[in-house]
């Protein structure tokens, strides 16, 4: 909405955050779970679709191999790093031994999941949905990042604009700072057109296999890319300088505007759809677990009586609507963290997500832990995982397994002193 109408990302949010707030806290999770169903069909529908119109829309002798084979001359399809490199985000190791602890804490643990399991007609159902969850998100993930190197390739035979977020250009153009955007605007399109003669070389070399004509026009696309990208960071400084409050990261627009700007208008709308019950969804998950813990884990340990069915119910809309205020606010300051959406959300959740499934594995594995030990060693174990993040001392993958090994071996430590403690404390009222 903020890149189509112009508007600002506060508002946005609360439209958005405050629609879900409201079927959320009406229907409760029947209206989550028949939302879910309908916003899946109609994802997976339309990302197949959208994926062949991008192939449609690539030079008239290209097909996807030819524009996979190009994005990997260009160096997008670098899936497989072996090198371990603990300080690397992306490699073979963090993503089959990070990503592990990551993914076990988040279908394990997370409650947006596990109510999905809870809502289940059956154990079997429920162990169905957890196992088609994830067979599905694998291919998924994979078709929707394919889907981001073939626009890139697109974009490489095609104009593209300087800064994807069209709402902030347009209030650079009419801003004191007009003249210098209109100057790399103009130097933005001469190295554009040059990209466009260097990405035709590099197809030609890969067509007629010259691996001469392949290394030299990956030479100089890599050379005017940089020199575009150096272009793309003075019109964000150009924008912090005009809004300081505005979004001077625009990698969350590219697919956005690339359906904006060429595709027809009737899939325009469905595709734009498609991102609002995308985001809808995850929405809606977020609310329900939120509450569902603060009534269940706090408010009810906090009562002495058996609340009854309508007080709790009526306690989780009130949590409900706290917690979707929150994540309002939380969701317009997110963006600060630079990067992408799915980066920023897999940041946010390493910082916590090591720790909880820390404190899962104590519960199941180490039963002689006890409960005020793993309390300390939690909270202990997530202002390291924090310290350790700002530091910049591993990449954030590794967050997850660092944190549940710190729960689990902080928790030995506290239950001995702990222990110690007691035993101390039981000698003393003996001898008195």
């Amino acid at each position: 909405m903020s890149a189509i109408f112009g508007w600002e990302l506060f508002w946005t949010n609360i439209m958005m955050g405050g629609l879900v707030l409201t079927y959320t806290v009406v229907g409760g999770t029947k209206a989550i779970s028949h939302t879910h169903l309908q916003q899946m069909i109609i994802m997976t529908c339309s990302l197949l679709f959208a994926g062949y119109l991008v192939v449609d829309l690539l030079p008239a002798d290209m097909g996807l191999f030819e524009a996979l084979q190009v994005a990997g001359k260009a160096e997008k399809l670098n899936v497989i790093d072996f090198e371990f490199n603990p300080k690397e985000k992306y490699n073979v190791w963090s993503g089959l031994l990070a990503g592990f602890f990551l993914q076990l804490s988040y279908f394990g643990t997370d409650q947006s999941q596990v109510s999905r399991y809870l809502t289940g007609s059956s154990v079997n159902q429920s162990r169905t949905g957890l196992l088609m969850n994830g067979l599905l998100k694998i291919p998924m993930q994979f078709l929707i990042l394919m889907l981001g190197a073939i626009v890139f390739v697109f974009y490489l035979f095609n104009s593209t604009p300087i800064f994807f977020n069209e709402a902030e250009t347009q209030r650079l153009e009419q801003s004191v700072y007009a003249e210098d955007f209109k100057e790399l605007q103009i130097k933005h399109d001469e190295l554009v057109n040059q990209r466009i003669v260097v990405a035709n070389d590099l197809k030609t070399g890969i067509k007629s296999e010259n691996d001469a004509s392949i290394s030299t026009a990956q030479d100089a696309l890599a050379t005017v890319n940089g020199e575009i990208a150096v272009l793309r960071t003075k019109v964000t400084d150009l924008i912090t300088l005009n809004n300081p409050d505005g979004d001077s990261n625009d990698v969350n627009y590219i697919f956005l505007r690339f359906i904006l700007d060429n595709l027809p208008k009737g899939l325009i709308g469905l595709l734009i759809a498609i991102i609002f019950t995308a985001s809808m969804g995850s929405i809606a998950s977020a609310y329900n677990s939120l509450a569902a813990t603060s009534v269940i884990d706090i408010y009810r340990k906090t009562k002495k009586n058996v609340l009854s069915k309508p007080h709790e119910l009526a306690a989780s809309k009130y949590a409900t609507v706290f917690w979707g205020i929150f994540c309002i606010f939380v969701a317009y300051y997110a963006h600060r963290l630079g990067s992408s959406m799915i980066e920023i959300v897999n940041i946010l959740g390493s910082w916590f997500y090591g720790v909880i499934l820390g404190i899962f594995v104590v519960a199941f594995y180490f039963k002689k832990i006890g409960a005020n030990a793993t309390f300390i060693a939690a909270i202990i174990s997530q202002i390291l995982v924090i310290y350790i993040w700002y530091i910049d001392w591993v990449a954030y993958l590794w967050l997850n397994p660092i944190g549940c090994i710190l729960v689990v071996a902080l928790g030995f430590i506290a239950q001995l002193l702990i222990g110690k403690e007691i035993s101390t404390k039981k000698d003393e009222n003996v001898r008195e």
